[in-house]
This record gives structure tokens, C-alpha cells and sequence, in this order.
């Protein structure tokens, strides 16, 4: 099966070791002209045979982010990607689709860490696509919908359940995955009204636990249009150039220490993107509703060791960590040692866990098994896609033959979860059970307890403007 029909047109894809794949299809028409900073419009048709061999472009960010450059010119952003094992139309096969990261800033998925014909060989339907990030997909525009990455997302979902039949997949037995923000979406997904019924189950693996209250959000996207000296409204920004606008707020982020006193957290980690609590299309922070849908959750040990390595680590943030970012005291001594915590616990692993408490059916696992970095964050994506010497997270693996026993158990454990639900460990109740993804896996108790003792009465509410 190379070639089928989706409801835009036919399209050919290539043959791959057996697993057929079809890249660049659109599943919306492009974010340009009128349809600037709109939610995502219907594909436009075609006629004949789309040559669906090549990615399709990414939207707008910065350069150097491991997949092809943003393009001046090339406005196909809004595309997926297909893997399936051969069998043709009708074979009914669970389907997962995949979700990126990136801080809602970077990030495509014509990224090599994320080819997908290793779970597809595994036995499920593996879609990849891009959405909107940075300004286009997540700054506050007068005029514009908030959430238009979430709604590309959302788009995504309803080609899903249009069109995956034609690739073997089974639209009743779709799971949404992803890593980071890509985690952070999936949270956000689960809470939205217009995501409802469009997918059966989720992965959420190290969830970013930033949202904004609408009124952060609008005073950084001002800041943003500040920059080139417009105001953030559709009428001012429709016609700038995207990647002025990616310049514009790269220089915001390089400076956000200036405006701590408004922007508060989210200027002390430059994090000046995160899905909007806006009460029409994330009517609730994902930690303040209960859900419904069966999830897979979890986070790596060493969550911010990554960031301590590559990033640039202000003194004054570690001497304050516990004061700015915790809700009560650590028994940790070690300033480095507990700003590494405290930041691990903050952006990724309690909001992990505290999704799970908010399911009303979850799996919680931890990935213990350290690569060059220790259990950091990414680790889990060429661990849970089986792409351990492509892309850059592999040079966080180190030793390929003992993360080729990891991968392979995280793997089955992801393909059994979207295939029946049971990953292969129990529930996560009152007993609290995890799995561990080591050398040696374990199902234990909920390990980190100290964590787990600071953060217990802690809700992760939209960050406020101050």
C-alpha cells in the first residue's frame, strides 16, 4: 500500500523495509494571508496524486533546531506523516499519534528522532505531525484565538478519524502521545471540549506544568510586538514577516530576567509560551478537572540535569529555587543538588504525577535507567521510538546495547498500551505502584516520596500575571 485516498485526494507514498510511509500530507490549508493566526482551516483538495515522499516544511522558529530550517516563503506548515505496517485498508490496527516538544517554542516532526517505522513494525499506526509554535501557535493576539497549536493538534486528530482507515489504522482505538510540551499538550488535550471523543487514550511522558492566565499571556505577547514597535493584534501582525516575529521574540526571551516582576516564573525560566487558560478552548488548567480518558504517565529520574548541562544556570536562581518555585521546604541540603530538584519537580515530574492523581485511570512509570546524562530529560523519545543513534537526543544514550533492552521494553509497554489499554503494570491507586524502566525493571511504590511530600497539596493553576 503506497497509495490511497484521504478525503483532500490521493496520495503516494514509499515502501520501507515493509512499513509504507507517507510524509507531508496537509491536514489543513496554510496559516497565511486571511488565515493568519486563525484556527486551523480544511485542507484545500487536489487533483491526481499527491507525492507524499517528503516532509513538509516547519512553521516558523528558530534556526538550528535539528530538522530542516524554516523556509521564507514556504508556507505548508500545517502536515503529517504516516507509518504503516503493509497490510492494507481495513486491518483495523491501533493507531498512535504522536505529539512533539519543544517549550511550545521549537520543534517539527521532520525531526529523525521521531521516525516512526520502528513502532510500526511493532505493530501500530504511527502518525507524526506539525503545529503552529512560538507566536504563531501560542502568543496572545488581539483578534486571534488563543491556542492555535493546541488547534492544530486538534486538527490532526479529526484527519485521524477521517482518514487513517485508508492506512489501516482503526479510528476507535487512536492513543495521543507526546514528550515535554509535547506532554503538556496532551494534558491540555484531555481537558478540551473540542479534542473530546477524537482519541481513546494517552501517553504523557515528563508533561510541562506551565500554563498562563489570559493576562500573562497578553502582556508577553505585547512585549513580543513591542519589539518591532507594533501592538499584538491581528491588524498590526498579519502582514510582518514570520521570522521578524521569531527575532522579536527570541529578544524578548533573552531578556525576560527584566520583567520578573510581572511575568514572575515564567521569566525566571524563559518559558514565554504555554497554552492559555482562556475559558473557551482550554476552559480549565488540566490539573484543576478530573479526566476520563485511560492514561500512561510519567517522567525520567534526572529531569533537569539536562538543562543544568546545556543551559546557562543563573546563581541567583539556585540559591532562591526553593523560594521561587516551591510550595514548601525540601530536607535537601546541597544548594546544586536541590535546585536541580526543585526544577525537575516544578517543571516536569509533579506535574506528571499529579495528572495521573487527576485520572480516573492511569499507569505511572519513572525511567531510572541513566544514559551520558543520567535518567534526563528526552531521554525517553529515541528510548520510546527505538531511534538510539539518530536524531539529538541519541547522544544521550550512551551504551546502545543496554538502552536496546530499555527501548525495547518501553516500547512494548507503549504498543500494549495503545492496543488494550494495559501496559503491563497495575493501576496507579492507593497502593501508588510504578514501573521502573531499567536494567533491571521493577514495579515499586512511588519512589520519589520527598518530592512527593512537598508538592501534595500543590495545584498547578495557570501562572498569573503579577
Amino acid at each position: 500500500m503506497t497509495e490511497t485516498r484521504t478525503s483532500a485526494g490521493r496520495v503516494r507514498g514509499t515502501d520501507e523495509a515493509g512499513v509504507a510511509v507517507f510524509r507531508g500530507i496537509p491536514f489543513a490549508a496554510p496559516p497565511v494571508g486571511d488565515l493568519r493566526f486563525a484556527a486551523p482551516a480544511p485542507p484545500r483538495p487536489w487533483d491526481g496524486v499527491r507525492e507524499a515522499t517528503t516532509f513538509g516544511p516547519p512553521p516558523p522558529q528558530p534556526a538550528g533546531t535539528g530538522g530542516r530550517a524554516f523556509v521564507a516563503g514556504d508556507t505548508d506548515w500545517l502536515t503529517l506523516n504516516v507509518w504503516a505496517p503493509d497490510p492494507g485498508p481495513g486491518a483495523g490496527l491501533p493507531v498512535m499519534v504522536w505529539i512533539h516538544g519543544g517549550a511550545y517554542t521549537i520543534g517539527a516532526a521532520d525531526l529523525p528522532e521521531y521516525d516512526g517505522a520502528r513502532l510500526a513494525r511493532d505493530g501500530v499506526v504511527l502518525v507524526t505531525a506539525n503545529h503552529r509554535v512560538g507566536v504563531e501557535g501560542f502568543a496572545h493576539v488581539e483578534g486571534a484565538p488563543d491556542n492555535r497549536g493546541l488547534l492544530d493538534q486538534v486538527a490532526v486528530l479529526k484527519w485521524v478519524q477521517e482518514n487513517i482507515g485508508a492506512f489501516g489504522g482503526d479510528p476507535a482505538r487512536v492513543t495521543v502521545f507526546g514528550q515535554s510540551a509535547g506532554g503538556g499538550s496532551v494534558a491540555a488535550l484531555l481537558t478540551m471540549p473540542r479534542a473530546a471523543g477524537l482519541f481513546g487514550r494517552a501517553v504523557a511522558q515528563s508533561v510541562q506544568g506551565t500554563t498562563f492566565t489570559p493576562e500573562l499571556a497578553r502582556d508577553i505577547g505585547s512585549a513580543f510586538a513591542a519589539e518591532i514597535g507594533l501592538r499584538a493584534t491581528t491588524a498590526d501582525l498579519a502582514d510582518v514577516d514570520p521570522e521578524l516575529l521569531v527575532a522579536a521574540s527570541d529578544e524578548v526571551i533573552a531578556k525576560a530576567g527584566a520583567h520578573v516582576d510581572r511575568w514572575g516564573p515564567a521569566a525566571y525560566r524563559s518559558i514565554l509560551f504555554s497554552p492559555v487558560v482562556d475559558g473557551d478552548v482550554l476552559p480549565a488548567s488540566p490539573w484543576q478537572v478530573r479526566h476520563d480518558v485511560d492514561l500512561l504517565v510519567g517522567h525520567t529520574r534526572d529531569e533537569n540535569r539536562l538543562f543544568v548541562v546545556f543551559g546557562e544556570v543563573d546563581p541567583a536562581d539556585v540559591a532562591a529555587a526553593e523560594e521561587r518555585y516551591a510550595p514548601g521546604p525540601y530536607e535537601e541540603g546541597d544548594p546544586d543538588r536541590l535546585y536541580d530538584l526543585v526544577l525537575s519537580d516544578w517543571m516536569f515530574r509533579m506535574p506528571s504525577l499529579h495528572l495521573a492523581e487527576r485520572a480516573a485511570r492511569a499507569h505511572v512509570y519513572e525511567l531510572t535507567w541513566g544514559g551520558t546524562l543520567g535518567a534526563c530529560h528526552g531521554l525517553d523519545v529515541p528510548l520510546v521510538f527505538g531511534n538510539l543513534t539518530r536524531g539529538r537526543p541519541a547522544s544521550l544514550i550512551g551504551d546502545v546495547a543496554t538502552a536496546g533492552q530499555v527501548s525495547a521494553a518501553m516500547r512494548a509497554a507503549w504498543v500494549a498500551f495503545a492496543t488494550h489499554g494495559d501496559p503491563g503494570w497495575p493501576v496507579f491507586d492507593d497502593d501508588g505502584l510504578v514501573q521502573l524502566f531499567d536494567t533491571e525493571p521493577a514495579v515499586v511504590p512511588y519512589p520519589e516520596t520527598e518530592s512527593r511530600r512537598v508538592w501534595r497539596d500543590h495545584v498547578f493553576a495557570p501562572l498569573p500575571l503579577r
